[in-house]
């Protein structure tokens, strides 16, 4: 029998248990052990870490002053579980599961041991933490960094059982939103439509952003997104929290709400079809998710994700981007010595720096004439390059520019020699007819399996070193995982083919940038399928789609400028009409959309009349002056291309304001349109900015405030007023650049 002491004993423990009973429980009593600390410039960071209880976040917002970190406590706290785990208090939305040897399918993760470690850059902090009963661990990043507003956090989880653990689920991390007006701005989009943004509101039930590609992760969705945590998104107001994962193969991202104060933020690599297994001893890290905190709207955490990139997660971010010519749109496989000898001698008359000749170069037994065979046959198609690659890199040497060339390393055909050797390299499940993709025969190789590691690292190691003038690849990947079975893998381990492939990747891509550390490497896959933080620590750009409509980069390149700066984004002029959808713009409006990004050009310049060719030659030196500034100054969005008012608009400052570039682009073509007069932001209002408009088209009247100078104060309350009607010259599709010099 249970006496009235006892009674009282389990009412009580049923009441901390309704407590406790989610990651975000009520209030517990008030925590008096001093919070960890993480700052950054503008943000702060506070973690309740107390020995044998979870590690919960505290406080997570805007720079703690000394005088508030002591209020913190009493303001009242998050309490949220900061690595919940399934089993024990088994709400929706935990951030790992696992499976014990003995079947036990609970979690607990109390805190054991916290370290601390500081560098110039950044404060690293790790909490390990231990089930009571098993020998398993999950230890807990947080990488604060200094210089920039932006935290990395993940998770390496460890086990020491005599029997193996399944690990069912393995997030990088969850956060907690506080229930309010919340949007969700993030990307979405498919082949030639990548990059396209859409907001939504946080309501009950489930947001789940996710790609299941298997090799390409940012064709259909993104593995990053912002929160607007104040109202409606808005560009240059609001507090706004913005999160990436920076994973290049399969993720989901998910937020969940319910009844609690606050939604359940959860990033993680996918776990369908994809459980591991840890024997004892083995480990597994979790991709890094980047958080960052802006109270100036979505350009403010646009900005601190480009000055992380830029310092600390694109190859080479402090590097100028040359200005190219690639082959593709010009010639598509038509492959020749005098037709790549005219292309390079074209750019480098017009001014670009380098030339990249892109698919249908190689092949011996089966020459690559199209896109159904050759795929894995790297060496040079002799018939159509009789003097091989050092002649064409040569011949760049001669026209004064650098040479690159495409590569599409993890992809073979059915139809090649590779394939006739090494049938068992490729992905397909076992007994099953091969699944063959892009011109009926392409496949994928099994990037897990050691000795295709070896195979495709040696495709670049041998290329660099028999041409070390070589100065630029752009790494290509066209299809995804269509068939699941891998010949390396064991039958119980197969559910982990699609994490193998990337650890292979990465794997192989470390030991090419071990060896090869100023190669410029671009990553394309099947356009914008590669544009995310998992793969641009090895890259230094990404294509960000094979759809170069100017009208039509205009939105993709909106949406893809929220998490990647400009130094990252390949942007190029190409002929009309369009190759994808048709369109016919004029050449201004395409340069002017290709110069806010990375400028180059895609199409056949002999095919140019004189005229264009010295509009593109005056275009390119204008773009050198301003590349500084695009390339390394603060993004501004102004007028977005969704908000359906006719047109786009957004600009770049310089970090020191001497300088900045305005663009305007006019997207309708109505008659009575409109327009609204774009207010500028970002400049000095003290000081005068004279302002010059870039790329004027021929026989173009200069603007009535061409040389004219306007305080940064003006400026930013009233804009310049833009001629956005029609007209012989620019037709409905309107554009200008504007350079704002500081005198």
């Amino acid at each position: 029998m249970i006496n009235q002491r006892n009674m009282k004993k389990l009412l009580l423990s049923i009441l901390l248990l309704a407590a406790g009973a989610g990651a975000f429980a009520q209030p517990r009593a008030l925590d008096t052990t001093p919070p960890l600390r993480l700052d950054t410039k503008n943000m702060t960071l506070l973690l309740s870490a107390r020995e044998g209880q979870a590690l919960r976040y505290v406080y997570l917002g805007e720079r703690l002053s000394d005088k508030d970190l002591a209020g913190v406590r009493y303001a009242g706290a998050l309490n949220a579980e900061v690595y919940p785990a399934y089993g024990q208090r088994t709400m929706q939305g935990d951030a790992v599961a696992v499976t014990h040897g003995d079947g036990n399918m609970s979690l607990e993760l109390p805190v054991r041991e916290i370290r601390t470690e500081e560098t110039p850059d950044a404060t690293l902090l790790r909490v390990e933490t231990k089930d009571p009963l098993y020998e398993f661990y999950v230890t807990i990043f947080f990488k604060a960094w200094k210089d920039v507003d932006m935290i990395e956090t993940w998770t390496e989880l460890r086990s020491g059982e005599k029997k193996p653990v399944t690990l069912r689920r393995f997030d990088s991390a969850a956060l907690p939103i506080r229930v309010g007006d919340v949007w969700a701005s993030h990307l979405y989009g498919t082949w030639a439509n990548e990059g396209r943004l859409v907001q939504e509101p946080l309501t009950r039930g489930t947001l789940k952003i996710e790609n299941k590609d298997g090799v390409r992760n940012s064709h259909t969705s993104h593995a990053e997104v912002m929160f607007s945590l104040d109202g409606k998104p808005q560009e240059n107001s609001g507090t706004v929290l913005g999160a990436a994962l920076c994973y290049s193969g399969n993720f989901h991202l998910e937020v969940i709400t319910g009844d609690s104060d606050y939604h359940r933020f959860l990033a993680g690599i996918s776990p369908d079809n994809s459980t591991l297994t840890l024997s004892r001893g083995e480990s597994f890290r979790t991709p890094e998710l980047a958080f960052t905190l802006s109270t100036e709207g979505l350009s403010g955490a646009s900005r601190n994700f480009h000055d992380w990139a830029r310092a600390h997660r694109i190859a080479h971010g402090d590097k100028e981007r040359k200005i190219l010519l690639n082959s593709w749109e010009g010639v598509y496989f038509d492959i020749n010595e005098a037709g790549m000898d005219q292309m390079m001698g074209d750019i480098a008359a017009m001014g670009g720096e380098l030339f990249v000749m892109d698919d249908g170069w190689f092949g011996d037994k089966y020459p690559r004439k199209n896109d159904s065979s050759s795929l894995g046959d790297w060496v040079v198609d002799r018939n159509k390059l009789p003097h091989g690659i050092q002649w064409l890199v040569d011949a760049a040497g001669r026209h004064g520019i650098d040479f690159g060339i495409w590569i599409e390393p993890e992809m073979a055909n059915t139809v090649s020699e590779l394939y006739e050797k090494h049938p068992d390299w490729i992905i397909n499940a076992p007994d099953r007819s091969v699944v063959q993709g892009r011109g009926g025969t392409q496949v994928v190789l099994d990037l897990g399996n050691p000795a295709v590691q070896d195979y495709v690292f040696r495709i670049v190691d041998d290329l660099m070193t028999q041409y070390p003038g070589i100065k630029y690849i752009k790494w290509d990947a066209n299809m995804n995982v269509s068939s699941h079975g891998s010949s390396y893998l064991k039958a119980d381990r197969q559910s982990e083919l699609y994490i193998r492939y990337h650890q292979g990747f990465a794997a192989v891509c470390d030991r090419i940038r071990a060896k090869y550390p100023d190669l410029t490497i671009q990553a394309c896959a099947s356009g914008g399928g590669r544009a995310n933080y998992g793969v641009l620590p090895w890259f230094d750009e990404f294509w960000v789609s094979d759809n170069t409509d100017a009208l039509q980069r205009i939105y993709m390149q909106w949406g893809t400028s929220y998490f990647f700066p400009s130094i990252a984004m390949a942007s190029h002029i190409s002929a009309v009409p369009n190759h994808t959808v048709y369109r016919v713009t004029p050449l201004k409006y395409r340069i002017d959309v290709a110069m806010s990004g990375r400028l180059g050009m895609e199409l056949q310049p002999k095919d140019m009349t004189p005229e264009e060719i010295a509009q593109c030659k005056q275009a390119i030196a204008e773009y050198k002056q301003i590349r500084p500034t695009v390339q390394f100054g603060d993004l501004y969005r102004l007028v977005s291309p969704y908000d359906n008012r006719g047109i786009a608009s957004l600009m770049y400052c310089a970090k020191d304001k001497s300088e900045a570039v305005f663009y305007w682009w006019r997207i309708e073509n109505f008659y009575d349109s409109h327009f609204p007069r774009v207010k500028m932001a970002g400049l000095d209002p003290d000081r005068m900015y004279t302002a010059y408009e870039l790329d004027k088209a021929p026989g173009q009247r200069p603007l009535s405030f061409e040389g004219k100078s306007f305080s940064g104060a003006f400026l930013m309350a009233n804009g310049l007023e833009m001629p956005g009607g029609f007209s012989r010259d620019l037709t409905g599709y309107a554009s200008r650049v504007l350079r704002l010099v500081a005198e």
